[in-house]
Parts: C-alpha cells; sequence; structure tokens
C-alpha cells in the first residue's frame, strides 16, 4: 500500500515538474501540427488539359501565372480523365467514387440520390467543416430552384445554384433561404471572394475543413468574360489545334478568345486564393486540388466548338493539379498513371489518413503521387452511357498513359498511340502491324468493365433500369409537380 502510494506521489511530482516547464511553441504551431489537413477543391467546368500554359497552349503560355507555379510546386497528373465528359456524371462520380454504371448518373439533370454516401459525408463524420460555393448541378430538380439542405449530400455552409452559365447576372440561394441572390459583377470573381472569406474565418478553427469552389466557367457562353482579357486575344491571332479542319477554324477562333479570356480571369482567381491560404497561415496544411469535370473540342475532329461529350481528348481529357507541402513539400511531380473523376475520392481520403469504404469503386493514387513511377500500365475507363447532346454514339473505352481504345456498339472506333500521335490523327485500328495490341487494348476494355458490373448494353437499357422520364429531345422534363430523377426512384 505504502509502495503504491510512493508511486502516485512520484508520479504527481512528475507531472507538477512537466506543468511549469514553460512551451515554447505558439498554439497555433501545435493545433495544426495535430490538425488534419484543410482541402480546397477547385472545380472548373468544360476546361480541357490542353489549354493550360504548363502544358504548352500556346495561346496560353506566360499568361497563367498561378496554375503555372501551382504545376511547378506541385503534382500534375498529365493522364487526368473525365469518367463521362459531361456535368453532371463527372460531379456524380467525383463525390461518390463511383462509376455511373454503378450510381445511375448517366447523363446531365439527374438527382444524385439521398441515401448516396459522398465526399462531404465521409469528411464530416471525420470532423471536418464542408462547404460548397457555385454550381452544383446534381439536384435533378430545376437549373434555378432551391436545393433544401436535406439534398446538399453533406455540404452545410452553401452559396450554391443548380445550373447557370449567365456570369454576369450568376443567382445563388444562400444558407437555408430560398430568396434568389445574385452575385455582384463576374460571377467567378464573387465566388471566389466568398471562398477567400470562408478560408479567413476557419483558418484558426480547430476543425480542418473541405471547401468546393465551383466555377461555371470557362463553359460557354464564352463573349461574356471580363473584356479586359477578351482585350488581350486577337481572333486572327489566335494557333488551333492541328487537328481542327479549315471550315471549323474560323468559329472555332472565334469562340478561342472568350474561352481563352475566361481562362485567365480564373487563373487571377488561383492566384487569389493561394494567396489568401498563404496569409492565413495555413498553406502547409491545406490540400489544394485544381480539376475540371470534361473538355472542350473547339472544332477538333470536325467537332463544332462547345462540344464535350465524345471520347476524343479534347473531351476526356482534364486539368488535375495537387498541392499538399506538408506531405510533399513543394517539389514538382509528373504523374504519367492515368486518374479518373472515381479515384479523386480515395486519394483526398488517403491523403488525409482516413480509411476508403468498401463501395468505392475508384483507388487511391497516393502511392504513384509519393513513387510516380508506379501504375504507367493503368487503364482507366471512359463511358458515355447515354448519349444526349449531339450526334454521339454509346461507347465504352480505356485510356492509359500511352494509348486511348474506344468502342461503340457497332465495334471498335479507334485506337490510339497518344505519344506519338498527340492529336490523334492516325486511326491504328484494324490496322494488321497494330492487331495484338488492338487485341490487348480489348481484353483490358473488357477486363474494366468486368470489374464494375458493366455489360455495355443500348443506353434505352440503363434509362429503364434506372426508371428515367424523358422528354421527346431526350432531357429530363421539369414540370410543377417534377420529383427527383434519380436512382432512388427504383427503390
Amino acid at each position: 500500500m505504502k509502495r503504491t502510494s510512493s508511486i502516485v506521489m512520484f508520479l504527481i511530482i512528475c507531472i507538477g515538474v512537466l506543468s511549469s516547464c514553460k512551451d515554447t511553441r505558439t498554439k497555433e504551431t501545435v493545433v495544426t501540427k495535430a490538425k488534419k489537413p484543410n482541402i480546397v477543391f477547385v472545380l472548373a467546368d468544360q476546361w480541357r488539359a490542353q489549354a493550360t500554359g504548363y502544358n504548352g497552349d500556346p495561346n496560353l503560355v506566360g499568361k497563367t501565372p498561378n496554375l503555372d507555379k501551382l504545376a511547378a510546386e506541385g503534382v500534375n497528373f498529365k493522364n487526368a480523365i473525365s469518367v463521362t465528359p459531361v456535368c453532371t456524371p463527372f460531379r456524380a462520380a467525383f463525390l461518390t467514387g463511383q462509376y455511373p454504371t454503378t450510381t445511375g448518373m448517366i447523363f446531365n439533370d439527374l438527382h444524385l440520390p439521398d441515401e448516396s454516401v459522398t465526399l462531404a459525408e465521409l469528411f464530416k463524420d471525420a470532423g471536418y467543416k464542408t462547404g460548397y460555393i457555385g454550381k452544383w448541378h446534381l439536384d435533378g430538380m430545376g437549373r434555378f430552384d432551391y436545393t433544401p439542405p436535406e439534398r446538399r449530400q453533406g455540404f452545410d455552409y452553401w452559396k450554391a445554384l443548380e445550373c447557370s452559365h449567365d456570369y454576369n447576372n450568376l443567382i445563388y440561394y444562400e444558407g437555408n433561404n430560398s430568396e434568389k441572390k445574385k452575385w455582384e459583377g463576374y460571377g467567378p470573381y464573387a465566388e471566389t471572394q466568398d471562398a477567400i472569406s470562408y478560408i479567413q474565418k476557419n483558418a484558426e478553427e480547430e476543425d480542418p475543413f473541405l471547401m468546393v469552389l465551383a466555377w461555371g466557367a470557362p463553359h460557354f457562353p464564352h463573349a461574356s468574360a471580363p473584356k479586359e482579357f477578351q482585350r488581350q486575344f486577337n481572333k486572327e491571332d489566335i494557333i488551333l489545334r492541328g487537328n481542327v479542319a479549315d471550315d471549323m477554324s474560323e468559329k472555332a477562333k472565334e469562340e478561342a478568345v472568350g474561352y481563352y479570356s475566361h481562362i485567365l480571369a480564373l487563373d487571377r482567381c488561383i492566384g487569389d486564393l493561394e494567396k489568401a491560404i498563404q496569409d492565413a497561415g495555413i498553406s502547409d496544411n491545406t490540400i489544394i486540388v485544381f480539376t475540371s469535370d470534361h473538355g472542350e473540342m473547339l472544332g477538333s475532329h470536325h467537332i463544332r466548338p462547345k462540344q464535350k461529350q465524345v471520347p476524343w481528348a479534347e473531351s476526356v481529357r482534364i486539368p488535375f493539379l495537387l498541392k499538399y507541402p506538408a506531405l510533399l513539400g513543394k517539389k514538382k511531380i509528373e504523374v504519367d498513371a492515368p486518374i479518373n473523376a472515381p479515384d479523386i475520392l480515395p486519394t483526398l481520403l488517403s491523403l488525409a489518413d482516413l480509411p476508403v469504404p468498401e463501395f468505392i469503386d475508384g483507388e487511391s493514387m497516393v502511392d504513384v503521387i509519393k513513387n510516380p513511377g508506379l501504375k504507367k500500365d493503368k487503364a482507366t475507363l471512359v463511358m458515355n452511357v447515354s448519349p444526349f447532346a449531339g450526334k454521339s454514339d454509346e461507347y465504352r473505352g480505356v485510356y492509359t498513359s500511352r494509348y486511348a481504345y474506344v468502342k461503340t456498339l457497332d465495334g471498335p472506333l479507334f485506337l490510339f498511340d497518344n505519344e506519338k500521335d498527340t492529336l490523334q490523327i492516325n486511326n491504328l485500328i484494324n490496322k494488321p502491324e497494330y492487331k495484338e495490341l488492338q487485341k490487348q487494348m480489348e481484353v483490358t476494355l473488357q477486363k474494366e468493365l468486368e470489374k464494375i458490373g458493366d455489360e455495355f448494353k443500348p443506353r434505352q437499357y440503363y434509362i429503364d433500369k434506372w426508371n428515367y422520364n424523358l422528354n421527346a429531345a431526350g432531357y429530363i422534363d421539369y414540370g410543377k409537380d417534377a420529383k427527383p430523377q434519380g436512382p432512388s426512384l427504383n427503390k
């Protein structure tokens, strides 16, 4: 008994001595060390991977200093892919880590089922504050209608709208207020300033935050870009990609002026965001991601400007930059292995040292970030389950770090060696000397489809499977008695 008392007394003395020692570390340093990383996820709309200065677009070299700096100090996934290059399918895949054929989110204007487990919900369960600013496009109840809290998939702070590209008259809903509000001036500028306010408010809080800033630009209309940037481009001086046909060039150059002008404006926003994070003293422990939901054809392969949804690289390849100084420092890392929309969620969870649920289709790319030589042979799916915009067929395909192979229901569509043929002009399909490669790519495609249980059937099969009601044009029909058009209707 005495021996126990002596031990207790000794411990009390030791604790007292330790307590009296002055801790020279600041409170901020202690909290930052223990705190999970903040996440600032910036999502653009219709920004193709080729349209970046750091990727060598001649119209942008030297004109996007903030994105170039982000690419120089972080991770550049050189082969990032939009699983289905239209808005709603990508956004659902990003938030859930699942493929469109898993969630049923196969075309635009669908309702992501309330029972879906999402990015915000998973991080919220781990103690994160969550915020969403900008374009949502996952509610399926009308593009200008109010999205109530129960349909926000775990995001608490809310200044968003389902979908609008009227950048100089951009409306939004705030919090639990169903009254329409309007961003002042050019919408992306105002949205970015609100994101900066969110960062400043939450930087010193004990809980980490996850904030998604989703711009509608550089999606058309392109002529609504800020005039100060439009003055930096002359239509005659625009350099188009070498796969744009002559009869498309005039219109493509006209659209490109505004497209690139939006990009310069958004590059300024990236700089403002980075400065705010730096000024708040949280840059080391903040993960910044910049990407887009899909690309833009701008006349390539004789496909009109403003078009996406098709499987060519201008449509499916997207920029993807990631910076996390606390883990990766500020060194330039280039990753050849492809990353797809369903891979984003497990990658963010892994970076935050959180478990990845088994229901997620995608895979974490953290090991590849740390060792860029890994998974160079990885293949990732592209799919158009239910075409709805322009002339396009159903397709399934795979992109690797080198090759692209796509087939329609009628058979193989194309096979390209993207290293030797960056413009995807020389189609290798059915060429005798590439017979074995084509066979290997078909086997690879089938393996990827088997993983997610997709048999690649006609679009009507999936429309019937998910019980969608479409109008004659193939779009969701919003009526006064409309109900969410989503897979949950099957339950």
